[in-house]
């Protein structure tokens, strides 16, 4: 390598560390893993609940607002915001949603795409696998300022032993649907 390759290599990462330093905590936490579990398997059975993300009369709400699940039970939430604002959904712990919060109030505009959450334009809807390998309570909220102290936040108990197998490999049922799906 000449001596301005070897330059050039050094700038490219002092740029690269800059960068990635200049990233709000949250956006590196991930690297730690998920305090509310991991991303689930899409091609292995899960249990669907539809999360509906609204506005009215100047309240802003998860519907529902509170899911119970098994430990080791895996979950396919279908978001859909129905209001006329933006709408996010982040699940993780409650102390990492306020720190996220505050991280949101700084940058009101932050994108997410993440494995633990999504962001979405009104009337548009997404999908979360999630499997919950830990016990405990979880939230998921949206983070957009002011949304969440106009109530749009909930509750994940998690709960319970791993779920049981059925004779053909499939989680137990529970209310709500169950979704076996082959690819």
């Amino acid at each position: 390598m000449s001596k301005s390759e070897s330059i050039f290599a050094k700038s490219c990462g002092a740029i690269a560390a800059m960068a990635l330093s200049a990233l709000p905590p949250v956006a590196m936490a991930h690297d730690e893993g998920f305090a509310a579990g991991e991303p689930g398997d899409p091609a292995k059975p899960y249990r669907v609940i539809d999360m509906q993300m609204q506005e009215a009369s100047g309240s802003m709400a998860f519907s529902p607002a509170k899911v119970e699940v098994k430990l080791g039970e895996q979950i396919k939430f279908v978001l859909t915001n129905t209001g006329e604002l933006d709408h996010e959904f982040m699940l993780d712990t409650p102390e990492h949603n306020a720190k996220h919060k505050i991280a949101m109030e700084k940058n009101p505009e932050m994108e997410h795409d993440d494995p633990n959450g999504k962001r979405l334009q009104s009337k548009a809807s997404a999908e979360i696998v999630w499997k919950f390998t830990k016990p405990g309570t979880f939230e998921y909220a949206c983070l957009i300022p002011g949304h969440y102290e106009a109530g749009m936040h909930g509750v994940v108990v998690v709960a319970g032993e791993v779920t049981t197998k059925k004779k053909d490999g499939d989680h137990q049922s529970s209310k709500e649907s169950m979704h076996d799906h082959e690819h």
